[in-house]
């Protein structure tokens, strides 16, 4: 976990001194999420989906198949390190779930283990992604703040996705290219049309 951890910030260092171009070579992706911290290994579900050049909502949903289980939303700005295959990627979103809590009680010097308690919290993330062959590799480091419902209040999980691109970021330009003309051209056929009504207004007034 910490060479993960320790990875992950070198190349956002790096990529400082890259200028800020925006990356990604995907619209939306879909995949596995494999991940860690010091209470448990999770298993989950991760969608990507491009909302604008170089920002991308992200869903997960997670479990360790007993007694945590976790769904987040994040909304992550993407910014390129060699290629738009190759970038690194930060942001933050909120979370919601049933996990497992660890009080700790100083005046007894015990541990009260509880589990299936409903908790609300606040992601960060950081990340660096690489995509070839219509496949999305990602490495990222999560921290979890807790609002409500679970000790400790601060959880950090590494994790490792595997997403399959199901909309290429070309795909998704051309489309929106598209869309834009076909609107142009509504647009102009609509003042065209208002152009002729109202000559044939005033020929009538006259």
């Amino acid at each position: 976990m910490n060479a993960a951890k320790y990875l992950i910030a070198f190349l956002m260092i790096s990529g400082f001194s890259v200028p800020h171009l925006y990356a990604q070579s995907y619209g939306s992706t879909l995949g596995l999420r494999f991940s860690n911290n010091n209470q448990h290994r999770m298993i989950g579900i991760t969608g990507k989906q491009r909302i604008t050049k170089g920002l991308t909502m992200e869903g997960i949903i997670q479990s360790d198949l007993n007694t945590n289980t976790t769904a987040h939303a994040l909304i992550e700005r993407h910014r390129r390190l060699i290629t738009k295959r190759f970038n690194y990627y930060y942001g933050a979103g909120i979370s919601a779930g049933m996990e497992e809590s660890r009080e700790k009680v100083p005046e007894t010097m015990q541990v009260v283990h509880t589990y299936g308690n409903p908790t609300m919290g606040v992601d960060l993330i950081a990340g660096v992604e690489f995509t070839a062959l219509k496949v999305n590799f990602s490495i990222d480091y999560k921290p979890n703040i807790n609002l409500v419902g679970r000790e400790p209040w601060y959880s950090g999980q590494v994790g490792i996705s595997a997403r399959t691109v199901l909309v290429k970021g070309a795909t998704q330009n051309k489309k929106k290219r598209q869309k834009a003309r076909a609107k142009r051209k509504k647009h102009r056929q609509d003042n065209g049309n208002d152009y002729f009504k109202n000559a044939i207004r005033k020929i009538k007034s006259n």
